[in-house]
């Protein structure tokens, strides 16, 4: 079972950020955090590594809505997608799949959330 869902676009990295960003709007999630692992492992190793962004998506109305049915879901949070250079030079974005993290949480009340979740993020990687 895939942890994410994936999608080759035919643009270049900084067009996949942008995009992907555009389409999670829409379905009301927002940027939290912004990784960029190339320039950190840059910086922090010296080594050169390929295109990498790691963008913290949250949409606040879902979060609120996990958050009342489990104190420590925080740590499950915001739901990463990623934007990618791969080996072979094309770019990828892909998206975490919040019922499959969400497995190992003993609480059944998630699984409405994260079904929902998991149809909004699948719809946006569907839409680039």
């Amino acid at each position: 079972m895939n942890y994410y869902f994936s999608k080759i676009l035919p643009v270049t990295f900084d067009q996949a950020v942008l995009r992907v960003t555009e389409e999670l709007q829409k379905d009301g999630f927002g940027i939290l955090t912004e990784i960029d692992v190339t320039g950190t492992l840059k910086k922090k190793l010296g080594v050169d590594f390929r295109k990498y962004r790691i963008l913290g998506a949250c949409n606040p109305n879902f979060a609120y809505q996990a958050l009342q049915k489990e104190a420590h879901i925080g740590t499950m949070l915001p739901c990463n997608v990623i934007v990618q250079e791969t080996e072979d030079g094309r770019i990828e974005v892909a998206a975490v799949d919040p019922l499959v993290s969400m497995q190992g949480i003993k609480n059944p009340e998630l699984a409405q959330v994260a079904g929902e979740v998991q149809a909004r993020l699948k719809g946006v990687i569907d839409r680039l």
